[in-house]
């Protein structure tokens, strides 16, 4: 079958195209025929090893396909990458039905960005109705499905940040309220200027001083959710006393961890996200379509910061 490899660890340049054996399902695994691919910026953190779980070489990246297995279209989270390939091994539990009526983009953009999205502001941030929420990266994978699930959930002013006027205006198309630049020199002003006050919940995925400063404009009993780090620079370690100043709280959030919650969290996530689909309440966002053989052009221009929404591989070009 036709893969794409990783024989040491880089940036987009060590993704090289490759044959390689079909793999064998074994016990409670399934085999997914793969029609789309989902680009993910872990991808681009396995790829150099530097995401939470370890990579080992040789790596086929990728943690999320839809196709069909058994006659049966699905979408998958992998265990450990494989999903850079015509044909990948899902485990059972993580393997879920596609209903009628969402389309390959969909399906793909619900599995990780959306479910992120939705325990962020749920699990996290405990959003309450009428609560100011920050969306950092508003326009990419997770921001675009958050900004329309906070105002579909009541928050009182929604406030995104993204990099250029086209990024904000999609923003502000997706229910945002007002949409700042994402590289203003005190992000603690402009977001005070924005909502009129401290603002109550933040989703940050940049890190640095956006995180810094982002901590610095919540109100109090705000909540800041951290879940990436794009910037690929550390916030300033955190003094727990200084949380007291405004009873503040900050949390982290790894997608796998959700699978050891009691219940089915993650299932319920994605069914309730289809649903609102399927409603016309929610829509995915695309990226751009790349061919399998050119998953490095896809890494380059995700970790360029300049795209939106979702990216996918073709496995069949």
């Amino acid at each position: 079958m036709r893969a794409v490899q990783v024989t040491e660890f880089g940036g987009p340049e060590v993704l090289t195209p490759v044959e390689l054996p079909d793999p064998v399902a074994g016990p409670g695994e399934v085999l997914v025929d793969v029609d789309r691919i989902g680009v993910n910026y872990a991808d681009t953190h396995q790829a150099e090893n530097s995401y939470l779980a370890p990579s080992k070489l040789p790596l086929v990246p990728g943690g999320e396909v839809v196709g069909t297995s058994d006659g049966k279209r699905v979408v998958a989270l992998l265990n450990g990458g494989g999903g850079y390939a015509e044909k990948a091994v899902a485990p059972e539990a993580t393997t879920f039905p596609v209903p009628d009526g969402i389309d390959d983009l969909t399906a793909l953009s619900m599995l990780v960005q959306g479910t992120t999205a939705w325990i962020l502001l749920k699990k996290n941030a405990h959003l309450a109705k009428g609560e100011s929420v920050v969306v950092h990266a508003a326009a990419g994978g997770v921001g675009t499905v958050a900004v329309q699930l906070a105002k579909a959930w009541g928050a009182g002013r929604v406030i995104a940040t993204a990099s250029s006027d086209e990024k904000r205006a999609l923003a502000l198309e997706l229910g945002a309220d007002v949409a700042i630049d994402s590289r203003a020199e005190d992000m603690t002003e402009a977001l005070l200027d924005a909502n009129g006050r401290r603002v109550d919940i933040v989703l940050d995925m940049v890190g640095g001083k956006t995180t810094d400063q982002s901590i610095a404009a919540l109100a109090p009993f705000g909540r800041l959710a951290f879940y990436g780090m794009a910037g690929r620079e550390s916030p300033k370690p955190v003094e727990l006393r200084n949380l007291l100043g405004h009873s503040t709280t900050i949390s982290g959030m790894w997608l796998p961890h959700v699978f050891r919650l009691p219940g089915n969290v993650f299932g319920t996530a994605l069914t309730e996200l289809f649903d609102l689909v399927l409603a016309g309440k929610l829509k995915a966002i695309p990226g751009g379509e790349y061919a399998l053989s050119d998953a490095r052009g896809a890494h380059e221009a995700l970790r360029s910061r300049k795209t939106v929404g979702k990216l996918l591989l073709d496995p069949a070009k």
